[in-house]
């Protein structure tokens, strides 16, 4: 029997990203298509829901799905929202199997893609010695240490592995520092050149605030500074891709349990340890419809009645 493979999105109010992210199952689903029927859903704001996505593929047959998160690092989204919500959707059907993949995190494919972007960027530019240069490594942000801790130690590989003059992280939101706090403190020690390189995906919202900040930075400035490109649909990321898939099939998608505020008591966040596993985008799910995208219905039928109660 064939089985499936969920492509777990988080959504997004802008269309951009919406489409990025569209970009990205389309290239998967020419990628696994011979042995799998791939579909995809979204945590928030946007259609289809994991739950429309799920329940499209049982009622093509599909018994066994892999869910692949298609997202960096391990925070909230990966240890409490995408798992409240597959488990949830597995208790729907008796005969309903949904494995969960880890979270691409810390990966040679990243790291390998991380060096091509900031290449690609320091190639366009006049060439100074990397000592002089700075890099900061931008991440999304959550409240939790052991996402963050991903986030300095890829950015501490590349600061060793490339010779860069100084490395340091920032986030978008959330943690500390955010990214105006990055470059302030940053700009003070006095390097020629700043290269920011976020670590995302796609365009969105927070990449846009990313965005902003280095330029406003740089037009303040004396010193020069920079972005990369985001991650997007690379070669190196459907690797990363692979490699989650195959852990899943095999039962060796592991988490960081070790560190995982959750379920060992970490400095700092002890009232964290032992907290229910819920999610907490339930106001936010499906809230923004893309119509043109909805396909026509009969108006009879149990089956089509689920179909347009689910919006798929």
């Amino acid at each position: 029997m064939k089985e499936g493979i969920l492509l777990c999105g988080h959504g997004s109010r802008r269309p951009a990203a919406v489409t990025s992210f569209k970009r990205l199952v389309s290239i998967l689903k020419e990628r696994y298509e011979k042995d799998y029927e791939v579909d995809y859903g979204f945590l928030e704001f946007n259609h289809p829901t994991y739950e429309a996505a799920v329940e499209r593929m049982y009622l093509n047959g599909i018994r066994k799905i892999y869910a692949l998160p298609v997202i960096l690092f391990a925070g909230s989204h990966a240890k409490n929202d995408i798992p409240f919500e597959l488990n949830t959707l597995q208790t729907y059907h008796d005969d309903l199997t949904i494995s969960m993949a880890k979270h691409i995190g810390v990966s040679s494919f990243l790291l390998d893609l991380a060096v091509k972007r900031i290449e690609e960027t320091e190639a366009k530019l006049p060439s100074i010695e990397r000592k002089e240069t700075c890099l900061v490594v931008v991440g999304r942000g959550t409240t939790d240490p052991d996402a963050n801790s991903d986030v300095a130690k890829l950015t501490n590989m590349l600061w060793e592995g490339l010779g860069f003059g100084f490395a340091t992280v920032g986030y978008s939101g959330t943690a500390y520092p955010n990214i105006k706090e990055s470059l302030a403190m940053v700009n003070k020690l006095g390097f020629k050149r700043t290269i920011v390189i976020p670590f995302f995906f796609f365009t969105g919202v927070l990449l846009e605030r990313i965005y902003d900040a280095v330029k406003s930075m740089d037009e303040s400035s004396t010193s020069e500074y920079v972005f990369t490109d985001p991650f997007g649909t690379d070669e190196l990321i459907l690797k990363a891709f692979d490699e989650r898939l195959e852990e899943a099939k095999n039962g060796i998608a592991n988490m960081n349990c070790q560190m995982c505020k959750y379920r060992k008591q970490v400095v700092g966040f002890e009232e964290y340890l032992g907290q229910e596993q819920i999610g907490h985008h339930l106001n936010v799910k499906g809230i923004l419809f893309e119509e043109d995208e909805k396909p026509g219905e009969k108006k009879s039928g149990i089956g089509n009645t689920i179909k347009k109660i689910l919006g798929i």
